[in-house]
Formats: C-alpha cells, sequence, structure tokens
C-alpha cells in the first residue's frame, strides 16, 4: 500500500460526506437544532459507525451477506424501520419548539443517534468493499488495514467537526429557527424516502 491509495481513498471518502444522504441531513439537524456540542457529538457517532463498516468490509463481512441474503435482509428492514421512526418523530415534532441553549439532549443520545443512523445501512458495507477492491491492492498486511480504518474514522471526525463548527454559527442556527416546520418536514420526507428505498431496493 502507497501514500496514493491512501489520498485517492480520502477524497472518495470527501465526496461520498458531501452528497445528501441520511448521514449528512442528520448532522446538519443536529448542529443548527442543538447546538455545537450536539453537532459535533452526532458527526462523532455517524464517523464511528462508518469506520468500522470499513473494518467488515476488510475483515470481508460483505462476503457472509452475499452468502447467506437472509442476514442482509434482517439487517436492510431493522435498518429502513429505523429511518422510518426517525422520519415520522421529526415530522411530527417538526412544529415544536426546541431549547435554543442547546440542552435538549444529552451528547450521549447523539452520538448512539449518529451510530444507529449509519448501522441502519447495510449496503455501507458493500459501499466500503468496492471502494477498497478499486483502490487498495489486494495484498494487505494486518497493520495496513488497521491504518486504513484508522485513516477513515480520523476523516469522519475531522470532515463532521468542521461541518458542525460552521454551522454552530448565530445567523446559521437563527435562520434555523425561523424556517425550523419547513426544513424538518422537508428532512423527515427525505429520510422516510430513503428508508422506504431501502425496504424496495434489491
Amino acid at each position: 500500500m502507497e501514500l496514493t491509495h491512501l489520498i485517492a481513498f480520502n477524497l472518495t471518502l470527501l465526496a461520498a460526506l458531501a452528497s445528501p444522504g441520511p448521514a449528512m441531513l442528520l448532522a446538519i439537524r443536529a448542529t443548527l437544532s442543538g447546538g455545537r456540542a450536539q453537532g459535533l457529538a452526532t458527526g462523532l457517532g455517524l464517523g464511528t459507525m462508518a469506520a468500522i463498516w470499513t473494518l467488515t468490509a476488510l475483515l470481508g463481512l460483505d462476503v457472509i451477506f452475499t452468502l447467506f441474503p437472509w442476514a442482509y435482509l434482517a439487517m436492510k428492514l431493522i435498518g429502513a424501520a429505523y429511518l422510518l421512526w426517525i422520519a415520522w418523530g421529526m415530522w411530527r415534532n417538526a412544529a415544536a419548539p426546541i431549547d435554543t441553549q442547546g440542552t435538549s439532549a444529552p451528547r450521549r443520545h447523539a452520538f448512539r443517534t449518529g451510530l444507529l443512523v449509519n448501522l441502519a445501512n447495510p449496503k455501507s458495507v458493500f459501499f466500503a468493499a468496492s471502494v477498497l477492491v478499486v483502490i487498495f491492492p489486494p495484498d494487505m498486511t494486518l497493520a495496513n488495514k488497521a491504518l486504513i480504518v484508522a485513516n477513515h474514522l480520523a476523516v469522519e471526525w475531522i470532515a463532521y467537526s468542521v461541518f458542525a463548527l460552521a454551522l454552530s454559527t448565530k445567523p446559521a442556527r437563527d435562520g434555523y429557527l425561523r424556517l425550523k416546520p419547513i426544513l424538518d418536514r422537508l428532512a423527515a420526507a427525505v429520510l422516510g424516502m430513503l428508508g422506504l428505498r431501502l425496504l424496495t431496493d434489491r
């Protein structure tokens, strides 16, 4: 494994992070509604699970899903149900006021939510596996694999932390508070569609 492999991997990760999806949607809402600390904790949870998916891909979990389709189906159903549950909660509480001091949810809950949202999408392991196969050589040592996972964790944590710091400014938060019912219902609709898509995609 060479440095160029890690650079290519990191560029791919940053491109994936920038694309709209349940993880980015959750990070945006957590930061704007709960403040910097909640946004950071949510991002740490999202990044941790993403790195765990890369670890499982390196250990061959994608092969297990291929050999045992029922295991993949079970994870997909659970993940879709969780995303739909989050979407329903966001829609139902869209018009409710939030704690403007950012103390509405403990940080451990924000971390856990970030962890579970990325856990809810078992397709992540196939994404990780395909990226790893394309970018890295097949004959990697255990040390190389450990470095890839640690690198992935660092990139995710740094990216979400920068994102939370940028969005936790007063103008960004005030704008969110003004548009909260609309933005929360839009976010709920997107998450709900992602959950339904997870149910219907093969």
